[in-house]
């Protein structure tokens, strides 16, 4: 068995497309209940900068034209407006991305916190849709560990910026001083919180969040002194503030381009500086071509997160090697795989015969006392684990070679390890 990778990310495609394909929660279990009938397994990892398929298939039955096309048949988009444009990782490199995502090496904002827990949620779903097998299971624990000791053992952590952050960088870039700035955070999500928390940090003093639940933005703008404002209020907040940072999670536009037609005729010629964080976006984006209107999405981002990563450089080797330590260990697993229908095979049969040549021994001397029965048992027991210590220890060694192991089964007659090893790949 194999795992394959199908997926796009902010490295393939724009946010204009990337939208099309991403899961919110409540949509989440309709796609794994459709990866399941397709593939009888799988992960689906969906954040705003990526939506990935990882699922468990059978060796040579992993093709790109069937995973790009589950791929958009599960988001609903043709799928020939995926051509050329997602990456299709077989095994060890499927393998190996998983972790890097798990450890921010794949992230827009390299090192960025976030995405562990997406990952960690991801797997989490995908257990609760009964989705996740053996193989899956091990695998995410796998690049969850990596994850963890990316943040524990480095400082990639320190020096990281996500996505919230990242985008009240651009802000403070665009606008300079944000303590005598009005700042409206359009959702009261996670997202929505750590941009808060970020533009508190920055020293933004003048802070209102709308939240389609009045009762979360009221205790988000609680938390850190500001104002909620209900959503039904949007046009007015827009007229009041200099910068909005949105990100909602709602599946289509909040902030629309009559909205900010109308604000904008009431501004006396002050800009609006709008970022979109959303994905899918929050923000017309139409709503750019306004005089005075300053539009960025998440993908407008780039450009500072690759300022910010000169500080980070020096930490990217450790998270690599730590990456490489895991993804071995993994493999090392997985090999080892391929080797226990042998070795178990091989043990079964000679045991069979210690057993065999027991019973033949003590019938024909019925008049041994019970305790040199298990002494003989014990003796004969101990002889057939020297025997095979140093056969067993070159077959998880070498058992990675398919030849070696058939070289191994011939010598000792093992039809059955065969069968299973055939069962196994």
């Amino acid at each position: 068995m194999r795992v394959a990778l199908i997926g796009i990310s902010h490295k393939t495609v724009p946010v204009s497309l990337r939208e099309r394909f991403a899961f919110s929660s409540e949509e989440l279990p309709r796609a794994l209940a459709r990866l399941r009938r397709a593939v009888g397994n799988g992960v689906v990892l969906s954040t705003c900068n990526r939506t990935e398929l990882y699922y468990v298939t059978k060796s040579g039955q992993a093709k790109y034209d069937q995973a790009a096309g589950l791929l958009a048949a599960m988001s609903r988009v043709p799928s020939d407006e995926l051509a050329g444009r997602c990456y299709f990782l077989l095994h060890e490199d499927a393998i190996r991305h998983l972790h890097r995502v798990a450890a921010g090496l794949e992230s827009m904002a390299v090192g960025e916190t976030e995405i562990l827990g997406q990952v960690r949620t991801a797997f989490v779903a995908a257990c609760e849709a009964g989705c996740a097998n053996p193989l899956l299971t091990r695998l995410f624990h796998a690049a969850i560990r990596a994850g963890r000791r990316a943040r524990a053992e480095t400082f990639i952590g320190r020096y990281a910026a996500s996505v919230s952050s990242t985008a009240v960088t651009l802000a403070k870039a665009i606008l300079g001083d944000l303590s005598d700035r009005t700042v409206l955070v359009v959702g009261a999500g996670e997202a929505g919180k750590l941009t808060a928390h970020s533009l508190s940090k920055a020293g933004a003093c003048r802070m209102l969040v709308a939240n389609r639940t009045y009762g979360r933005a009221a205790q988000q703008a609680a938390l850190l002194g500001g104002r909620a404002v209900p959503f039904a209020w949007l046009p007015q907040a827009l007229e009041e503030s200099d910068i909005v940072i949105s990100c909602s999670g709602a599946p289509s536009f909040v902030i629309r381009e009559e909205m900010v037609a109308a604000a904008m005729a009431r501004r006396d010629g002050r800009p609006l500086v709008l970022i979109d964080i959303a994905v899918p976006r929050d923000i017309d984006p139409a709503v750019k071509d306004f005089l005075g209107v300053h539009l960025y999405d998440i993908d407008d981002l780039q450009a500072v997160s690759t300022a910010n990563l000169r500080k980070r450089r020096k930490e990217l080797s450790k998270v690599e090697a730590i990456v490489d330590e895991e993804v071995s260990r993994f493999l090392a697993w997985w090999h080892s795989l391929k080797v226990i229908p042998t070795i178990t095979a091989l043990r079964g049969q000679v045991e069979g015969m210690r057993q065999r040549e027991l019973a033949k021994t003590f019938a024909r001397l019925p008049h041994l006392a019970e305790k040199d029965r298990e002494s003989i048992e014990a003796l004969t027991g101990a002889i057939v684990k020297k025997v095979l210590h140093e056969p067993l220890v070159h077959l998880r060694d070498r058992g990675e070679n398919e030849g070696y192991l058939e070289v191994v089964r011939d010598l000792f007659g093992l039809d059955e390890g065969r069968a299973d090893l055939a069962a196994a790949s």
